[in-house]
């Protein structure tokens, strides 16, 4: 399925290399303002062209398409669009025979029995966050005063960023990352447990952003090696205010009112530009891989601004549940 949310419902359509991609909502609260001017900071955050980032440049220009009127949200779904305006296609024609290890190109394939738009990762590309980055602006409106922001916090296992990048870049190869994420002004009381807790849904929309591998909240896995004297977050304020953070921000599957502090793993992109001996499908038999074409040496580096609206997302959700 490719929609996500209860009452803040979003929907991704579109490939990497088709005509164009974008992103409807559903129950977005009419009367908010909104232009497409308002989307230019969170889309430039992901663009590529900083060093370690693809070279395909796209003009990522909006096109709100339905739902607004006058400046403001009308209540009825809202879609955004954006064309797809430069793009290689033939870098991607060898992968039907020889499909990208670590990438979706072979299980796309099986699951939709060849039909599937394999240009640019199609419907599995990165690009399709360019819908999510969208739509988190919205997001963000309806939660104000909360505030997200999310920053690379390590890249290839080293804090030390742009040293990582220019030794991947001169390998020839690619790296991974971290992306460390801190809410503030969160209110007490979001998340529907027990399925719908705040790590349940928000581990699910991140997850759903390609490349993300892992998920952490608070102490995550060093949880397992604290004791309960050390884990245990004191209250200090009437207002549930806590000492240490190792909970993250959640008891119990609900917001307890302090930040909300959360960790996602990145893995590698799968277009690396060494040989790779992989299986051919065409000739059953191994064969040698090489990849062309524009890929990012460090996905995590666009990440940012995706994490921030996947969890703009969540929280808008979370916030109208609270508005029964």
């Amino acid at each position: 399925m490719n929609t996500f949310g209860r009452k803040f419902r979003i929907h991704l359509w579109g490939e990497s290399h088709g005509e164009s991609i974008g992103a409807s909502i559903d129950g977005c609260p009419p009367g908010i303002p909104l232009s497409e001017n308002d989307l230019h900071n969170n889309l430039q955050r992901r663009k590529s062209g900083a060093r370690g980032t693809t070279s395909r440049m796209e003009a990522d220009k909006p096109h709100i398409i339905s739902g607004l009127y006058n400046g403001f949200t009308t209540g009825a779904p809202l879609t955004i669009m954006f064309l797809n305006e430069n793009i290689r296609s033939s870098d991607y024609s060898q992968f039907k025979a020889m499909p990208r290890p670590g990438h979706a190109d072979y299980t796309a394939s099986q699951k939709y029995g060849g039909f599937n738009d394999p240009r640019g990762g199609g419907h599995f590309s990165g690009r399709l966050t360019l819908g999510l980055v969208a739509v988190g602006v919205i997001a963000k409106k309806i939660i104000d005063p909360i505030n997200i922001r999310a920053t690379v916090s390590e890249a290839g296992g080293s804090t030390c960023v742009d040293r990582i990048i220019e030794q991947a870049l001169q390998e020839n190869d690619l790296v991974g990352g971290l992306i460390a994420c801190t809410v503030t002004n969160v209110p007490v009381g979001l998340g529907e447990p027990f399925f719908d807790s705040v790590e349940s849904v928000l581990a699910h929309g991140l997850f759903s952003i390609p490349a993300i591998k892992g998920v952490e909240f608070g102490a995550g896995f060093a949880a397992a090696k604290m004791k309960g004297s050390e884990h245990n977050d004191a209250f200090v304020s009437p207002d549930g205010k806590t000492a240490t953070n190792n909970a993250g921000g959640i008891n119990g599957g609900i917001s307890n009112g302090n930040n909300l502090v959360f960790r996602v793993a990145v893995k590698p992109a799968s277009s690396i530009g060494h040989a790779q001996q992989t299986f051919n499908f065409e000739t059953n038999k191994m064969d040698t891989l090489e990849i062309q074409g524009r890929h990012d040496t460090c996905i995590a580096l666009r990440m940012p601004v995706i994490v921030e609206a996947v969890t703009a997302i969540v929280l808008a959700d979370f916030t109208l549940l609270n508005h029964k």
